[in-house]
């Protein structure tokens, strides 16, 4: 009843949108033929009164007659032309300069200067109908005006066409009015019949209803009967063995349901009787069960405490491991720069100082691995700018060597409330990514800006563009496996940004891609 009720309204909704916009339709067409009609009536009253001044211009200008008596002529001649009931028809005739030569209705204007006088939308009605008639074929101007029989402003159009030789604008208008009225009398005719419409369906819809609400009341007493029915079949079946008569069930639907209650109650009884049985050596098989679990977690302890061990043995393994690469490691970077200062630059010993630096990098990130969850990184206040241009020098030579160009845009001033450590793993980690799988000779632009209370820093580089810019983060991930490195870098970044609230965000393209991070400055107390 209710989905009824709802296509109901939906179809009344939809015929009356469907009317209104029809009529807007038709609206549009009536107004657009009236104004036509009405251009074409204008345009031929003003060439008439044109050709009349033509006619008496040619057959009295070599006669004893002055020019301007014969123009004082032509203009009375032309103020007693009919005009229509509704005040428009009349001629009117300016001055090229805008002066009013004749205006049989408002005879007040005759003699003023008009050219500069606008009407309520801003338009130069005069200038307008004067540069309109100085056209080939003259032309037409809308704006507002006071219409004679009402003493009120409404939308008019006027055609205007000139008489060179006097230098006359000639014309006349008509008010659009009218059509508004047409299209009211349309509109009140429409509001009628869509009333028509909706009691028409409305009654309908009454009478659907009525039969629709007595086959509900039939068709709900007769389920009723039948579930009572089955009502009392399942209290009756609760208590014992009962299966249900299909003699007592009328709805042919319902019949082909007693078979399959039948089957259910015959299985549920079978099932019980199983139970029966299997309860009977339950304690038996629990007692076995919890024995055999006894054993297993015997068994789990030991692989537990096997595991820790193993754990532990890795994890020293690493912590020395990390200890035995740096002694080497500082005595490599030593004897560059001593080597460096005697010879000067060199090819060979640049990539292996950027060799060293790469091991260096990994050292510290292997370092930090190590140490993050047993040490507490204190904060302090570091000079953004400096810092940030330190790692980029200390990366510039691994760059070269792999045909890149670090290009800084860095701002002067920017301080920030981080740890130091953190910090370099999070500049060093992109730097090195950056190095790893820019294109060839490409420049990797890195920039750091003020933006309100919070410092921006951005890597941009010309790359591949990663495929899946969330599992980077992920340990062990690596977009191309023929790049050299364990995954462990972004893993770090990522765990830093999450801990330290930096918002980092990676937009990624088929030429470009870029890493964004959002510190927040804070203020020193």
């Amino acid at each position: 009843m209710l989905i009824m009720l709802l296509f109901v309204i939906l179809f009344i909704a939809l015929a009356i949108y469907e009317d209104y916009h029809q009529f807007d339709k038709e609206a549009s067409q009536i107004r657009k033929h009236y104004i036509e009609q009405q251009k074409e009536t204008i345009a031929f009253d003003t060439n008439r009164v044109l050709r009349f001044i033509e006619h008496e211009y040619n057959q009295r200008r070599h006669t004893s007659f002055s020019e301007e008596m014969l123009k004082a002529q032509v203009l009375d001649a032309i103020e007693h032309l009919y005009g229509r009931q509704d005040g428009t028809g009349y001629i009117f005739i300016y001055s090229f300069e805008g002066v009013n030569l004749s205006d049989p209705v408002q005879t007040k204007n005759v003699g003023k200067n008009l050219y500069h006088f606008k009407d309520q939308n801003g338009v130069q009605v005069i200038k307008a109908l004067i540069d309109a008639s100085q056209k080939e074929n003259g032309g037409y101007v809308n704006y507002l005006w006071v219409k004679p029989t009402s003493g009120m402003k409404g939308s008019k159009i006027s055609y205007a066409k000139s008489f060179e030789p006097w230098g006359w604008m000639v014309g006349t208008g008509v008010y659009l009015d009218e059509v508004e009225k047409l299209i009211s009398a349309e509109k009140s005719a429409l509001k009628e019949r869509v009333i028509k419409y909706m009691l028409e369906i409305l009654s309908l819809a009454v009478i659907l209803f009525g039969l629709g609400f007595i086959l509900v009341r039939i068709v709900t007493y007769i389920i009723t009967k039948e579930i009572d029915t089955f009502s009392r079949f399942f209290k009756k079946s609760s208590k014992g063995y009962t299966t249900i008569d299909a003699k007592e069930i009328q709805l042919v639907e319902f019949k082909k349901m007693v078979k399959y209650i039948n089957n259910m109650i015959q299985e549920i009884h079978a099932r019980k009787n199983r139970l029966k049985e299997m309860n009977i050596s339950l304690e038996q098989k629990v007692a076995e069960k919890t024995y055999d679990l006894n054993e297993q977690n015997k068994l789990l302890e030991q692989e537990k405490s096997f595991s820790e061990s193993l754990v532990k043995a890795q994890d020293n393994f690493i912590r020395h491991s990390i200890h035995e690469i740096n002694t080497p490691l500082a005595v490599i970077m030593t004897h560059i720069d001593i080597y460096k200062m005697k010879n000067g630059e060199n090819p060979y010993i640049s990539k292996i100082e950027a060799a060293s630096k790469m091991i260096a990098n990994i050292y510290d990130d292997l370092g930090y691995m190590v140490k993050k969850d047993r040490l507490q990184y204190d904060k302090q206040w570091i000079d953004f700018t400096v810092f940030l241009q330190a790692r980029i020098l200390f990366f510039e030579e691994i760059a070269s060597g792999n045909h890149h160009k670090i290009v800084g845009r860095i701002d002067k001033g920017i301080e920030i409330f981080f740890n130091d450590v953190e910090l370099q793993r999070v500049i060093d980690n992109n730097l090195s990514n950056a190095i790893k799988f820019a294109k060839k000779d490409t420049d990797i632009t890195v920039e750091l800006r003020k933006e309100g209370s919070d410092a921006i820093m951005k890597f941009t580089t010309y790359s591949k563009k990663i495929m899946d810019s969330e599992r980077i983060f992920e340990p062990f991930h690596r977009e191309e496996d023929a790049k050299a490195g364990f995954g462990l870098g972004l893993e770090i970044v990522g765990g830093i940004c999450q801990k330290e609230n930096v918002e980092l965000t990676v937009d990624s393209n088929d030429k470009t891609t870029l890493f964004t991070y959002r510190f927040k400055l804070g203020a020193k107390e």
